[in-house]
């Protein structure tokens, strides 16, 4: 895990990051259903199921890291939740993207100023990647230190945050960006 001051590295630079962040509520048109939305057209597209060991051969795992460094948080969000469903979301992998989910939920309620909703969603991905680390009995897991994630976790629950953030413009709201342990084959 790096800074926010650190140059963040691409995990999948030759996929095109979208045009904006879609934020509920934002008057911004929907990535999916509106036909301007940056994704009109490709929702149908079912990512292969995630496998913790091989987890740098995933796309979908790459591009919602990517997504979620670059404060693209409903997109992460979306990318995680779909690759969760396809993942068994009742096997340790499907219980680990529910985390990552609950993380990029975190930003999302930090992008609508909604400090209750941080706080909850951050608070329960600390919770999910304790009790992954706690089954699993290693330090990493689909590459990320479990530790370092129950901390961000724990430390982005406690933050406060700007009020007036841009809409649409992809803006990490936290300290910290989630970088694997090593770099995904290429």
């Amino acid at each position: 895990m790096r800074t926010a001051t650190t140059e963040i590295p691409r995990l999948l630079p030759n996929v095109e990051l979208p045009a904006y962040t879609y934020t509920t509520g934002q008057g911004l048109p929907h990535p999916f259903r509106d036909p301007k939305g940056h994704s009109h057209g490709k929702k149908g597209r079912t990512p292969k199921p995630l496998i913790a060991e091989r987890w740098n051969e995933s796309p979908a795992y790459l591009l919602a890291l990517d997504h979620f460094n670059f404060g693209f948080y409903w997109e992460a969000h979306d990318e995680w939740e779909r690759l969760a469903r396809v993942s068994n979301p009742e096997a340790l992998v499907g219980r680990f993207l529910k985390g990552l989910v609950k993380m990029a939920a975190a930003g999302l309620k930090v992008r609508e100023q909604s400090v209750h909703g941080v706080r909850r969603h951050a608070a329960s991905a600390g919770e999910v990647f304790a009790d992954v680390a706690a089954e699993c009995g290693e330090d990493h897991y689909c590459g990320l230190e479990l530790t370092t994630l129950q901390f961000a976790a724990d430390r982005a629950a406690q933050l406060s945050y700007k009020r007036e953030l841009p809409v649409g413009e992809p803006l990490r709201v936290f300290p910290f960006v989630l970088t694997p342990e090593t770099p995904p084959l290429g």
